[in-house]
């Protein structure tokens, strides 16, 4: 019995130094503090890789606006090196595609105040950490989702162009890097929404519609939730229809992305619309939720988490991995932008 006992102590011991190891490569905050970046993870041979990138410094002008680019791996913070083509960007979003992360798009701020959104794609080799230049946007967005099927497609969901919302579905196959356009996306068009897909079913919630008056712009908040359907023989149709809302009330940038057990997360987000620097477009600061909205593909079927997370908004992505479900920087109360990383509790 000593002998098995001492033949099994060393096998303990290293199983408690491999847990010990992975819960230490979790990065507990980025090294700067940053909102509206995109964010991705990637596991390379088992290893925990997070990804942010471009977004807005604590200063929240558009001088404060930023290309940086980080990647957590082997335990620390490393700089991604930004090619000089990348401009500082917000609004980007970002996603993972077998062992590569793929970054889209977001616009500039000019001293004007004007914007301009940008074509960039770039893909990011999860080994290397070298960026290459992929094709251009057929139609420039920013603000837009991103979703990734069949771990190959990556569908660009609605977003803004310039000086308005599109209603386009832009398909980008990472195989044959060709661009394609899909089935439009059925609800009024819209910037700051959320969405994730289980399968071949997507869900689309929310963001910021554009009403005209006249010849002047309100943007006002869209409580709408479309699912969509990708058809198994053609990937460019989609099969949309509108399904009841989570709440009634819109929320903008929250952080969502696909769970276990068929869920979609829609975490934090904000319910008053408001320009880059977190201050409502009806000149009011606008506030964080801490609410979490989960839909259920299964039971076809929303719930919802009250005081679930830190209040939190101006965010792009969230990031469901092995070791659990993480939102990257963002803003707090105040619009304070933070470097901090929430991980949410499963449900």
């Amino acid at each position: 019995m000593r002998r098995l006992f001492c033949l099994l102590l060393p096998l303990l011991l290293s199983q408690c130094a491999v847990r010990k190891l992975e819960k230490s490569q979790l990065p507990n905050a980025l090294p700067i503090a940053v909102s509206n970046n995109a964010v991705a993870y990637l596991n390379i041979n088992g290893q925990h890789q997070f990804y942010t990138f471009n977004g807005l410094k604590p200063g929240r002008t558009y001088q404060e606006i930023t290309n940086q680019a980080f990647v957590w791996h082997s335990g620390e913070w490393h700089d991604l090196n930004v090619p000089a083509e990348q401009l500082p960007v917000l609004a980007s979003v970002a996603v993972s595609v077998k062992d590569s992360v793929y970054l889209f798009g977001g616009y500039t701020v000019a001293a004007d105040h004007s914007e301009k959104s940008i074509p960039n794609v770039w893909r990011i080799d999860g080994f290397s950490h070298q960026w290459q230049a992929m094709p251009a946007m057929p139609t420039p967005v920013d603000d837009a989702v991103a979703l990734v099927y069949q771990d190959r497609y990556i569908y660009l969901i609605s977003g803004w162009h310039d000086v308005d919302n599109v209603s386009l579905v832009q398909v980008f196959d990472t195989e044959t890097k060709t661009w394609q356009q899909a089935t439009e996306f059925p609800l009024p068009p819209v910037f700051g929404h959320a969405g994730g897909i289980v399968e071949n079913q997507m869900i689309v919630c929310d963001g910021v519609k554009v009403v005209w008056q006249g010849d002047k712009k309100q943007f006002l908040p869209s409580p709408e939730c479309a699912l969509g359907f990708i058809d198994e023989q053609d990937i460019s149709k989609i099969h949309w229809q509108k399904i009841p809302h989570h709440s009634g009330t819109a929320f903008y940038r929250m952080a969502a992305s696909r769970h276990n057990k068929g869920q979609v997360y829609f975490a934090g987000g904000s319910d008053n619309p408001y320009n880059y620097d977190g201050i409502g477009y009806d000149g009011t600061p606008s506030k964080p939720s801490s609410t979490i909205r989960i839909y259920d593909f299964q039971r076809n079927q929303w719930r919802s988490s009250e005081a679930a997370i830190p209040k939190t908004m101006d965010h792009r992505g969230l990031l469901s991995t092995p070791a659990g479900v993480f939102i990257l920087g963002g803003m707090a109360e105040n619009q304070t932008v933070v470097n901090k990383i929430i991980k949410i509790k499963e449900e």
